[in-house]
């Protein structure tokens, strides 16, 4: 890594941290909630309006519906909770929702939840920071005209964040995380304290507002179907939750344990928040419509294209706070920014997942690397890249987002919910002990249940969202599936074919019978005469010279001073009448190889070597597509043979310098075994 390089590293991602130092970034329990949490707890931000927005298809009438639409996710919620409470004691590795289903379902099972995880979390992403770009878009007009720019600028500044490193990343996500949740439980308390016990009337912004209902009187099953939609938008407050049992390596030991106690802590606190942001809402009188310009009346007119639909919670905050209110802005600056921070589940998940796969051969080896700040870099680059990609493709428009969400993850809850079901079961067959049975039996009645369930709902997404956008997550998780297919067979299959015999056959351990050398000329000078002595030195059975006659003027000239000077080397010249200079040699080179397949040939090439990056631009890069060729030729082997112009010179200053230079933070404080330990902190 060159000097230019390096300092802007160390200053945006901090200095390199080594291998033995992994036990440092592990978090406590205060720091994984928002971690990993920050997900499903924010998503109370959004989850209330999305319910009733679809409601709102048949007028105010149905808005009656939304309390026992929450009840459903409410239980939804702790069914989830308990069932991954489950998960985390039996699979503490780290692998989550696809080391289930692989062990207890097959691979192809967990290759389902693998595609259907990655979707998942990259959704999780695009929709959280659209979702906080319009929510910070509602006081600051610039990010509404500019809503992908500073989308992607967001996602651009998460992904520096991340790559410092979890523990790091999760300090700076800590306190906005338990603002946000403290905002929301005073504004819960507040507005019972004043609708309660002072007989305050609290209304929303939109509370005088009137809505068109696209389909009046619906009963029957139309009704029916309306309020299964309004629940499986309302499910969007459970994703991330499967995102603890993916990372519990990240957590400070006794690992499962902690892992258990945060998912129990995220359910209650999401729970709470969700049910009492509802019924705010219904007290308050929240009005909400999928098309506000048009289906939101004002005195029977409808309020144009220039209204700006603020979320549920803004407008119960307002409500409750008053607009203006130090609270108010607390509360709405807390939430645009928790937002954004709750992308951060996904920048946790989806790298350890990847590496998880990559170890498995289901994806490129590079993911499983972790790099300087032992975070898995490359694998947050990449859900950094895809996630922009939704971003720019949907318009940083999370009501578009949001219709491809919730798919993936009730795929994985419900294959690992069944895989959980079987997993007690093999183990039930061969444990005797009767207190153990009982709790095996328990733990099997949870996740049956929760199989169950959340395989129910997972029809009902389908049914209710296909046509609403579901088909694109469907679609990427088909492509995930296939891709990671073709990976694994590209692996199985080199591995196959590289591997080592306990019997190695003729072709591992004979010798070729002769050594064929052609070193590759197309002028006589120093780098030509270094490469001729060079092979020379080898002492192979043969050796000649090669050139190829484009212009026959300079070929004559060869060939006259090849004489004149006595080199005693045969020269040979390949006519090309189209002028290549590749084919020809390459043709050569294999009937050289077709007269004697035992024997091997040497092909040897002179080089310069410069030391700007532009002087390539100046010279042909004919050996470089030369070496490219030879690679796929059995039986032969490339030499380079350098020469160093004088520019080169500055190249090897400027190495000299990088070597004894120290990058900010990389000087050491002494040897690694003599360095004082640090004091660790407290486990949790």
């Amino acid at each position: 890594m060159s000097k230019l390089t390096d300092v802007p590293k160390r200053i945006l991602i901090g200095r390199a941290l080594r291998s033995d130092r992994l036990g440092e970034t592990l978090l406590p329990k205060r720091i994984a909630l928002p971690v990993f949490a920050s997900d499903p707890l924010s998503s109370v931000a959004y989850a209330p309006g999305e319910v009733l927005l679809v409601l709102s298809i048949a007028g105010v009438s149905a808005y009656h519906f939304s309390p026992w639409i929450a009840v459903a996710v409410v239980v939804l919620m702790f069914t989830v909770v308990a069932s991954y409470r489950q998960n985390v004691h039996a699979y503490p590795s780290g692998g989550g929702d696809y080391e289930v289903a692989t062990t207890n379902l097959g691979p192809k099972a967990g290759l389902t939840v693998a595609s259907a995880l990655l979707v998942d979390y990259v959704l999780t992403v695009a929709v959280s920071i659209a979702s906080g770009i319009e929510n910070l878009g509602s006081a600051v007009p610039f990010v509404v005209e500019h809503k992908v720019l500073c989308a992607v600028a967001v996602i651009l500044l998460l992904t520096l964040m991340n790559l410092r490193g979890v523990k790091e990343s999760g300090k700076l996500f800590a306190i906005p995380t338990y603002v946000f949740v403290g905002g929301v439980f005073i504004m819960i308390a507040w507005g019972a304290v004043r609708g309660l016990l002072l007989g305050d009337t609290m209304r929303a912004p939109t509370a005088d507002f009137h809505i068109r209902a696209e389909h009046q009187g619906l009963a029957g099953f139309a009704l029916v179907f309306l309020l299964l939609r309004a629940f499986s938008s309302g499910c969007a407050a459970l994703t991330g939750v499967e995102a603890i049992s993916n990372g519990v390596p990240a957590f400070r030991k006794p690992k499962s344990k902690n892992a258990a106690t945060t998912l129990a802590l995220m359910g209650g606190l999401a729970v709470t928040m969700f049910c009492g942001i509802i019924a705010l809402a219904m007290s308050t009188k929240v009005r909400m419509a999928e098309n506000p310009a048009t289906d939101l009346l004002r005195g029977g007119h409808p309020l144009g294209s220039g209204y700006v639909q603020n979320p549920v919670i803004s407008q119960v905050a307002e409500a409750v706070f008053g607009k203006g209110s130090f609270l108010f802005v607390v509360l709405a600056a807390a939430t645009a920014l928790v937002l954004f921070l709750a992308a951060n589940t996904a920048y946790n998940g989806f790298p350890l997942l990847g590496s998880i796969l990559a170890q498995d051969r289901y994806l490129p080896r590079q993911l499983h690397t972790r790099g300087d700040r032992l975070a898995f870099s490359n694998g947050i680059v990449l859900l950094a890249g895809a996630a922009t990609l939704l971003v720019v493709i949907y318009g940083a428009d999370s009501t578009r987002l949001i219709q491809l969400y919730i798919v993936g993850v009730f795929v994985s809850f419900t294959l690992s919910q069944t895989g959980m079901v079987r997993h007690w079961n093999r183990h039930l067959a061969v444990e005797e002990d009767p207190a153990k049975r009982r709790h095996m039996m328990r733990s099997r009645a949870i996740n049956a249940f929760g199989a169950f369930f959340t395989g129910l709902v997972l029809v009902v997404v389908l049914v209710t969202k296909f046509t609403h956008g579901a088909w694109v997550a469907l679609l990427g998780m088909c492509i995930f599936y296939a891709t990671m297919t073709a990976i694994r067979k590209h692996y199985d299959r080199v591995a196959e074919e590289i591997a080592a015999p306990e019997e190695p056959t003729d072709d591992d351990l004979v010798r070729p019978s002769r050594v064929h050398s052609v070193v590759l000329i197309s002028k006589i000078h120093r780098p030509t005469l270094r490469a001729l002595a060079y092979a020379k030195l080898m002492r192979s059975d043969s050796l000649e010279a090669l050139t190829v006659n484009v212009d026959p003027a300079e070929t004559k000239a060869l060939r006259e001073e090849w004489d004149r000077r006595g080199i005693d080397v045969p020269l040979k010249v390949l006519d090309s009448p189209y002028r290549e200079v590749t084919r020809p040699v390459i043709e050569y080179v294999k009937s050289l190889r077709k007269e004697s397949p035992r024997d091997a040939v040497s092909v040897i090439i002179p080089e310069y070597v410069v030391g700007h990056w532009y002087e390539h631009l100046l010279h042909n890069q004919s050996a470089l597509r030369l070496k490219g060729r030879l690679l796929f030729t059995p039986g032969v082997m490339v030499t380079s043979v350098p020469y160093q112009l004088a520019s080169s010179e500055a190249a090897k200053m400027r190495a000299r310098k990088r070597q004894e230079w120290s990058a900010p933070g990389a000087v050491r404080r002494g040897p690694a075994a003599e360095r004082p330990k640090e004091p660790s902190a407290a486990k949790e």
